[in-house]
């Protein structure tokens, strides 16, 4: 049977009973409707419920009920609907909707520009795409283009897309198996480390991730024919890298003459209390790959930023697509990082996340449910314990709490089965993450 930890599952026995009690009367018909038109896929169609209207931290369906979304597809960085945001998207309409990629535009211009200004290190070329997915997928080409090698080596459980190419990197078993294959060849993958149940046998998360840098550096040696190895800083589990980890990767990608691509689509701009994640691990990777937010929560756009020297694809067309130079969603993405600055976002979701840390700590400590309690900036979790009953009363149990939380008026993520995702607006109010923090609280400590 195969086992989807990348989201809640659409078609368990929970989520059936919680939509025989839960829908209401105006959802039914429009959620009907859904399900008959759209394909239907894991995680996502048939859906949950109905969506009317979108402010804010809040999402409300047809039938009025709203929820703090905690979840947000990892777009809604400025919240729903950003008033500046709204208003310069307009302006933009009005002044410029389309450009034809053969023709460039001020817009798309100083958004390469301001990314080049914001990353760190020789970071400074770019290449727009509508998705992190295909942005992963010109990253990946880049590598093969300036190592001339194909290969590429990645984590299991990580997640870099739905595409061909982004899932055969990916780790998950439900964008990459049965009738994704065959994937593409030479797309190797090593175990995670991991704070439990760690694959290398170790106790705790200093050692298990030890263990996994000495893999990377063992199989990056062992055919001399990668070009990349590909990663997210932070896996949205969340799980944070213990202090020195992507110093020691960095230093093995530079042995092998491998490129490190960071995948930072869900976790940068801002998320984690710094603009970018491996921000906090002192390193800089060769390609930083951006997306979700970059968008605003409104607009779709990702971008691929390289090393100015990594510029070597200049005979082939390794992107060019309908919107890459779209000035509406360059414009979208330009003021998305303007109010990030302008806002101190960054600065806030550091602060606001310790202060979430330390309120779940609090409450949940001293609970044997809660397993574990991670996170960084304003993406943060509770792993819930499966006791004698292992990961399927786990999984069990993490469906439990979501579906009461829902009923709360909290909607977040479960990932990897049992682990419930925090992942907030970084404009929330403190009043309002602490009213969601109970939510989830008093939902764990009335499992059992």
């Amino acid at each position: 049977m195969l086992v989807h930890t990348e989201g809640e599952s659409n078609t368990s026995q929970a989520r059936q009973a919680w939509l025989t009690t839960s829908t209401g009367a105006n959802s039914a018909p429009l959620l009907a409707r859904d399900a008959k038109a759209f394909l239907h896929q894991s995680l996502s169609s048939p859906c949950v419920s109905t969506i009317a209207k979108a402010e804010g931290i809040w999402i409300e369906d047809l039938d009025g009920r709203r929820y703090m979304d905690f979840h947000g597809n990892s777009v809604h960085h400025l919240g729903y609907g950003h008033p500046r945001l709204v208003a310069a998207i307009k302006q933009q309409l009005d002044e410029l909707p389309f450009a034809p990629r053969r023709f460039t535009n001020e817009p798309a211009v100083q958004l390469a520009e301001k990314l080049a200004q914001i990353t760190p290190g020789d970071l400074g070329k770019v290449l727009f795409t509508t998705g992190g997915s295909d942005a992963n997928e010109v990253a990946l080409k880049i590598a093969r283009a300036a190592t001339g090698r194909f290969k590429t080596l990645s984590f299991w459980d990580a997640f870099h897309g739905a595409g061909f190419g982004a899932a055969s990197v990916g780790g998950e078993a439900t964008f990459r198996s049965h009738i994704a294959g065959p994937l593409l060849p030479g797309t190797e993958h090593v175990a995670p480390y991991s704070p439990s149940d760690c694959p290398y046998g170790h106790g705790t998360l200093e050692a298990s991730a030890e263990a996994c840098a000495k893999m990377i550096d063992y199989v990056l040696g062992r055919d001399g024919d990668y070009c990349a190895f590909i990663a997210e800083p932070m896996r949205a589990v969340p799980v944070v890298p213990p202090p020195g980890f992507w110093k020691a990767v960095r230093q093995i990608c530079d042995k092998h003459g491998v490129l490190l691509i960071l995948d930072e689509i869900p976790t940068g701009l801002g998320k984690t209390g710094r603009m970018f994640c491996f921000q906090h691990d002192g390193i800089v990777p060769d390609i930083v790959t951006l997306g979700k937010s970059l968008g605003g929560g409104i607009l779709p756009i990702a971008a691929c930023v390289a090393r100015r020297d990594l510029d070597v694809c200049g005979d082939f067309a390794i992107g060019h697509y309908t919107h890459e130079k779209n000035p509406v969603t360059a414009r979208a993405a330009l003021t998305t990082l303007q109010i990030i600055e302008d806002e101190g976002l960054a600065e806030r979701a550091g602060e606001l996340g310790r202060h979430a840390m330390e309120r779940l700590r609090d409450a949940l400590g001293h609970v044997p449910l809660a397993a574990d309690i991670r996170g960084r900036g304003l993406m943060f979790g509770v792993e819930i314990a499966g006791d004698g009953g292992g990961m399927v009363q786990a999984r069990a149990r993490a469906e439990q709490i979501y579906y009461a939380c829902l009923d709360a008026g909290l909607s977040f993520k479960i990932s990897q089965g049992n682990v419930l995702t925090l992942s907030p607006p970084l404009t929330i109010a403190r009043e309002d993450l602490d009213r969601a923090l109970d939510i989830v609280s008093a939902a764990i400590k009335t499992v059992r």
